[in-house]
């Protein structure tokens, strides 16, 4: 599966072991016993590598946008909902690697998770083939996302909120579904509701949810 992942990625890994670490959760590392070898690392790196050569391809872009046009057009494009539905739309979780229980259960195919091995992805073409090959790749994967933008989107929750007014659905209403992690570092899920609709976000505040809750839902409602 890694082979044809390959094409897709439009690049040939002189260190296979990257990409196949890069399509490795978590799950199956610590079913296994081990430590390392997980997407994590890649993850990290990847998430940087895909910010610069967005800003970059926005400068580009939009030549006569400033910060603060061109800041919410980064945060949609690299956002939880986005990266999860470029991710689907690569075929990416065919070839992700998760723990015998966790197939059954579909983790491959959750937003968070697809995000996740997405940027590691990025992570591991940028370390085996170098920014001009990342660059390559994303500016593929995301093309329709950006040409999609004509304007700059608005905050997710505002967006929501307007579009929920229009077809009078009244507002959206927020509730913190589930909470984990220690004190020092929480973790809160956040589901929106609107009208029959809902959609979920997960992050380390709940404002932080709220907006990733809102981006989830109004993607679900778009297509």
């Amino acid at each position: 599966m890694s082979d044809s992942f390959e094409a897709i990625l439009g690049h040939t890994f002189q260190r296979p072991a990257l990409l196949k670490e890069a399509l490795t959760h978590s799950s199956l590392v610590h079913r296994q016993g081990r430590r390392q070898g997980s997407n994590e690392r890649l993850e990290f790196i990847g998430d940087r590598v895909l910010g610069l050569v967005m800003a970059e391809w926005l400068i580009e872009r939009f030549p006569r946008e400033q910060e603060g046009e061109l800041g919410p057009r980064l945060a949609h494009l690299v956002s939880q909902p986005v990266l999860a539905k470029v991710a689907e739309t690569v075929g990416l979780a065919d070839a992700l690697s998760v723990g015998r229980g966790e197939v059954k259960s579909g983790l491959a195919k959750r937003a968070t998770v697809l995000a996740d091995a997405l940027e590691a992805s990025l992570g591991a073409l940028y370390l085996d083939g170098g920014l001009e090959v990342a660059r390559g790749f994303v500016r593929r994967a995301w093309n329709d996302a950006m040409v999609g933008q004509v304007e700059p989107p608005k905050d997710a929750k505002t967006a929501l909120q307007h579009w929920a007014l229009a077809r009078g659905l009244g507002l959206p209403l927020y509730e913190v579904t589930a909470r984990s992690g220690p004190e020092h570092a929480p973790q809160f899920t956040v589901t929106v509701y609107v009208g029959d609709a809902d959609g979920s976000g997960s992050a380390g505040s709940k404002r932080a949810a709220e907006q990733l809750a809102a981006e989830a839902l109004l993607v679900r409602v778009a297509t």
